[in-house]
């Protein structure tokens, strides 16, 4: 288990550990750091020697570039590998928590709807760094303050395949929207299949009145569920934990036609088919 503390976390405005379609954060073995600006510098979250850069191709999106890139440190227990920055350092460089490691870049790995991010994981030493597959656990030793909602908010931002509300509103530090139990929720609810939180959790999670996540071999998954925004069926709710403004995500994969001002209702019912995107 690797642990990440507070004080690299709060160089960033979010972070997650489950909101994405790729294994390795269904496992929580990766983390995606959100510096804030799309485009914008990657601050580097370890300490060591660069190993190594690769260009890698990513899935042809018309929103996106068509590579990526793997930048490989040595922080001295682990190897850090890191993705979906265009590097400005190079082998045998080193770096510290906070140098830039190169921009941001716009990856096809990415949903229209997610923003720029440095994606983090580390490997054993023995480890080959270089397959997608075999990171280790990682955790955060960061408080993250629970929110409580009401399904109820005005929109206060749009984009071609989500909408953000101006509630819950969130306090001081970290904060992520709550379960009716209390917990900070993380991941794609509940369209990636990987559900976390941000706390202690055990058995069934219910949001908005409806079970939401259960106990399964695997860890914490999403039951089947709907969300809907005033009856339009949503993709889901995007969930993270934010030092900065707070407001629910509501993701429509497929666009939607809502607007800035609109007061909505969110909602969450059981369904035979849910949406799935990984």
């Amino acid at each position: 288990m690797v642990t990440l503390p507070a004080s690299v976390l709060s160089g960033y405005e979010r972070f997650s550990r489950y909101n994405s379609p790729y294994p390795a954060h269904d496992r929580g073995c990766a983390i995606d750091l959100y510096p804030g600006e799309n485009g914008g510098p990657a601050p580097s979250p370890v300490a060591g020697e660069v190993i190594d850069t690769r260009t890698v191709r990513c899935p042809p999106r018309p929103y996106a570039v068509d590579t990526d890139h793997l930048i490989l440190v040595d922080t001295g227990e682990h190897v850090a590998r890191i993705l979906h920055v265009d590097p400005a350092v190079g082998a045998g460089d080193e770096v510290a928590v906070g140098d830039s490691l190169g921009r941001l870049v716009r990856s096809g790995f990415f949903g229209r709807w997610v923003d720029d991010h440095v994606h983090l994981g580390f490997r054993a030493p023995d480890a080959n760094p270089y397959r997608a597959s075999g990171s280790l656990p990682l955790a955060v030793d960061c408080a993250v303050s629970p929110l409580a909602w009401d399904g109820t908010g005005e929109i206060v931002e749009v984009g071609e395949t989500h909408v953000r509300l101006d509630t819950p509103v969130g306090g001081d530090g970290f904060a992520a929207l709550a379960s009716d139990e209390g917990i900070p929720l993380d991941g794609g609810l509940a369209h990636y299949t990987g559900a976390g939180t941000f706390g202690l959790s055990s058995g069934t999670l219910s949001l908005l009145g409806t079970e939401v996540a259960t106990e399964s071999d695997d860890g914490l998954v999403w039951r089947d569920v709907a969300v809907t925004v005033d009856g339009v069926d949503a993709t889901g709710l995007s969930l993270f934990a934010t030092q900065i403004e707070f407001g629910a995500k509501l993701v429509f994969h497929e666009g939607h036609d809502f607007v800035v001002g609109e007061s909505v209702r969110v909602a969450i019912d059981e369904t035979a088919d849910p949406i799935r995107l990984g």
